[in-house]
């Protein structure tokens, strides 16, 4: 191979065959087996196929069938979920551009990517993705943008010689480069490598698995009670052996799987229809459980783009508004506009980069462009080159300075291109009235001093001081300089220069974050700002967003030792956690109270405390974003985590659930991800975390319902001959009120509108038990209430001489409907009619099994008269009536706050 001729067709096809695809590593697709496999693993479902087989042993084959079929549908339903994110995930990878310039057999071709290999010459230009990892060779004025890779939000300049990785963008200039790694040895197939933690179960799913065991055992263990009772008293071993069977089906709410799959997948399809894609159904519950939400700075938090904010001259500053690269905002300052048209138009001509006006095709949704910042033909204003100078283009405009006409009436005759070594950019530009203007920028420290600059020393000096205060603000500073000549000089001098001024620019925090973080800390999430980008800009990104105040530390991890240190902090902090509050040293606890914010509760009292755990890790490599994740896991927490860049893959995989960025997320960051947001907004995080606590608090509405009438159901068993009632229910007629309760109604409850004020608290502890926070003690309430009503009714009956059998049945059954009933968030209204409509159908089948003669004769019931009919559905209000005043006289208790309060003084 020669510079001029790069390798030979034979040559890159023997590559090809030896080394493999250009490609990052990829799991194999999941077979449709294994999907299926890993669903009817859940421990509910185990618990049901053990139950479906108990009653197909007793010739069962109704009820057996019901189980059957909810196991069929809750699985058909996962996996069809799983399946559509992974095509809507692959849809998503084809924004990334799949083709490269290339030399072979000494001329210029157009190959796919996945097709280069070792030894390759590549061409780039200005858009260009950089395929493979690659040692450049050529380069005039080469800029790439590395951010993706490392989080750094400013290009970096690249001369001959210096290396480029994978998945990187020219941002401005042309090169060649020669490859020198290709697909899971490039730097982008280095880290994909380290996202290989399986993912382990979610919360919910902890959870659930708890919760299975735990029924299965006290079904059993009531259920073998009642068996032995019923054998003492000398009923029949068949009759009693299936009673129990009966039992164990009506105590499992075999209806929950369904309940949670509905409620997740209808989370997904809300979240869907808000442009988040859910690639794992019990990621939506995870989110709810979320108490940190790690996230990336460039993209995440920021727009992705650079924009000038202030201005300072000798005799005058300014600062502007506006968002991204459209020319619209406005120049505040006490100084006239013309103060600044002289920075300003050196600007404009110092300049190699253009703006890019929207151009969306007239009736077709915009598609983004991963090549460019933000993406062309996005509906926005976009940055053709070097994102810094598109954003002095963007303020020059604000002024009124047109690019087209400055350059037109100061037509540039010579350049120095920028490079990494001078740290300054420099062009010769023709006067209008004869001469030529020598424009400089670059680098305050390259810029303020003698030779280059001419100025007093005390300027230089007031200049230099300005220049420090923008960069600990976090803002990348240009220092612009000119002098006007007689003549073109013979070659470029950078010296005997006029400070014009300097221009302070960043990368701005995207307009919703604010409000996320703001959700967050009021939902007691606390934000932590993972990013490889400069501890300054960090610090001042996380300030301006409310992440951290002012003194809040800052961990810059490039530092020897400094996540370490920030470990050690971390452990003495929770040794003397108890010590600090035994003394004291919190006073504002008022002032929370009276807040109410968790904000305060997570960082104020912290602050007073000394325990400040740091929010802010800046320079953060990939393998440290790892070891900062797993940190902050074993302190047991459920972390969310945000990202779009290569560097943030396997954080995402690491952490509980990883979100990423669909519009601008590389394809690492997307694969790597449980939830995907295809409008890049973080706001659509806060909302999924407020879907993900509605579904939990529908699952746990869900298991106050059933469990309490299986409850009732075996305590009618287990009391129903200490009160002359020999066998109150028959096996039938158990399963059948099991259905009727535990299906439709039940299914429906997982569609109950959010709770209010969901939002308005702390996460609920990682630890906290699914029947935890007070609910046992309801569904035992509860229980106790439908019990009495059952046994009442069947008592009053049995002496009365009429069919008390019946009546017990029908009473259970209309008492648990009414419970349903009392179980609705927003009880009187039109929310979730899926439930009217179940309720009232299930009430209808209950009479049905009255007076329908097949069912009469299948259930072992007889008619009620009209008179008793109407007795037993008044009392069955009692169900309703208890649910309803259970939460009023005892409300679920809200979640303490992560950081419990201190003590006042």
């Amino acid at each position: 191979m020669t510079p001029l001729t790069g390798l030979t067709s034979a040559e890159a096809a023997a590559r090809l065959a030896r080394d493999g695809a250009n490609l990052l590593p990829q799991k194999p697709p999941v077979p449709l087996w294994r999907r299926i496999a890993a669903q009817l693993r859940d421990p509910l479902i185990a618990v049901l196929l053990i139950a479906a087989v108990l009653t197909v042993t007793t010739g069962d084959w109704a009820d057996a069938t019901v189980i059957m079929l909810v196991i069929v549908v809750n699985t058909t339903v996962g996996v069809v979920q799983e399946i559509r994110a992974d095509r809507a995930i692959t849809a998503l990878a084809q924004l990334a551009s799949p083709e490269a310039r290339v030399v072979r057999d000494g001329r210029q071709q157009q190959i796919p990517s996945s097709d280069v290999v070792v030894g390759d010459l590549l061409v780039l230009a200005e858009g260009d993705i950089v395929p493979a990892d690659a040692e450049v060779r050529e380069a005039a004025a080469l800029l790439v943008d590395e951010s993706a890779l490392t989080g750094e939000s400013v290009p970096v300049d690249k001369p001959a010689g210096e290396p480029l990785s994978s998945g990187t963008v020219v941002v401005r200039g042309r090169g060649r480069a020669v490859v020198t790694a290709t697909g899971a040895a490039s730097a982008s197939g280095r880290i994909a490598s380290l996202m290989v933690k399986s993912t382990g179960l979610t919360p919910l799913q902890r959870r659930l698995v708890g919760v299975g065991r735990l029924l299965a055992g006290v079904a059993v263990l009531l259920s073998a009670v009642v068996l032995a009772l019923g054998l003492v008293r000398g009923q029949p071993v068949q009759l009693m052996v299936i009673t129990a069977i009966s039992l164990v089906v009506a105590a499992v709410p075999e209806s929950l799987p369904a309940v949670v799959t509905l409620s997740l997948a209808l989370g997904a399809r809300r979240m869907a229809a808000r442009n988040a894609l859910v690639r794992k159904l019990p990621a939506v519950e995870t989110l709810g459980s979320v108490t940190a939400l790690a996230t990336d700075k460039t993209g995440t938090l920021t727009e992705g783009t650079m924009v000038a904010r202030h201005l300072w001259t000798p005799s005058a500053q300014a600062t502007l508004t506006g968002t991204g690269y459209a020319p619209e905002g406005r120049i505040t300052s006490d100084a006239a506009p013309d103060a600044f048209t002289a920075l300003l138009t050196a600007a404009v001509l110092c300049n190699d980069a253009r703006l890019a006006p929207p151009q969306t095709p007239s009736g077709e949704p915009p598609t983004p462009d991963p090549r460019k910042s933000p993406a062309l033909g996005s509906g926005e204003w976009g940055a053709l080159g070097d994102p810094t100078e598109a954003a002095l283009l963007a303020a020059a405009a604000k002024l009124g300075l047109d690019r087209r006409d400055v350059q037109t009436r100061f037509p540039r005759l010579a350049e120095l291109p920028f490079d990494s070594g001078r740290k300054r950019m420099s062009t010769l530009h023709r006067l209008p009235g004869g001469g030529v203007r020598l424009i400089c920028k670059g680098a305050p420290e390259a810029l303020l001093h003698h030779p280059v600059l001419i100025d007093e020393p005390d300027l230089l000096a007031h200049a230099a001081a300005q220049a420090d205060r923008f960069a600990q603000d976090g803002y990348r500073v240009l220092a612009v300089a000119s002098t006007d000549l007689d003549d073109v000089p013979a070659t470029l001098q950078e010296s005997g220069l006029s400070l014009l001024g300097l221009i302070a620019i960043l990368d701005p925090p995207r307009p919703a974050a604010a409000t996320a973080v703001a959700d967050c800390k009021r939902a007691g999430i606390r934000p932590i700002l993972i990013t490889g980008d400069h501890p300054g800009t960090a610090r001042a990104i996380a300030i301006e967003l409310g992440i951290i105040a002012g003194g809040d530390p800052v961990v810059d991890c490039r530092e020897p030792g400094a996540l370490d240190r920030d470990r050690a902090q971390d452990q003495d902090r929770d040794g003397d956690q108890y010590q600090d509050r035994e003394q004291g040293r919190g006073g504002d606890r008022d002032r929370d109270r009276e807040q109410g914010r968790a904000a305060d509760q997570y960082q104020g009292r912290d602050r007073e405390q000394g325990r400040v755990q740091a929010a802010v890790y800046a320079r953060a490599t990939p393998e440290q974003k790892l070891d900062i994740i797993q940190r902050l896991q074993e302190q047991g927490g459920i972390l969310a985590m945000t990202g779009d860049g290569v560097n943030d893959g396997p954080a995402l995989r690491r952490a509980d659930i990883g979100v990423a960025m669909g519009r601008r997320g590389t394809e690492v960051a997307r694969q790597a991800a449980d939830l995907v947001l295809a409008d890049d907004n973080l706001d659509t995080v806060v909302a999924a975390v407020e879907e993900g606590r509605r579904v939990y608090a529908n699952i746990r509405r869900f298991l106050v319902y059933g469990l309490s009438g299986g409850a009732a159901e075996i305590a009618v068993m287990l009391l129903g001959p200490f009160v002359g009632l020999p066998l109150p229910l028959l096996p039938a007629q158990i399963l059948w009120i099991n259905l009727l309760t535990h299906g439709l109604p039940g299914v429906a409850l997982g569609g109950e509108p959010t709770v209010p004020g969901a939002m308005a608290g702390p996460p609920r502890p990682p630890g906290q038990s699914i029947l935890g926070a007070g609910l046992w003690q309801r569904v035992l309430r509860i229980a106790v209430v439908l019990t009495a009503v059952t046994l009442g009714v069947a008592v009053w009956a049995a002496a009365t001489g009429r069919p008390w059998q019946s009546m017990a049945f029908f009473a259970l059954g209309a008492t648990q409907l009414g419970v349903a009933l009392g179980s609705r968030t927003r009880p009187g209204s039109l929310a979730n009619p899926m439930l009217l409509f179940a309720v009232a159908g299930a009430f209808v089948l209950q009479l049905a099994a009255l007076y329908v003669p097949p069912l009469r004769q299948l259930l072992g019931t007889q008619p009620l008269e009209a008179g008793d009919l109407l007795i037993v559905t008044a009392l069955s209000v009692l169900g309703y009536a208890a649910a309803r005043l259970d939460r009023i006289l005892h409300p679920s208790p809200r979640p303490a706050p992560a950081v419990p309060p201190a003590p006042g003084p």
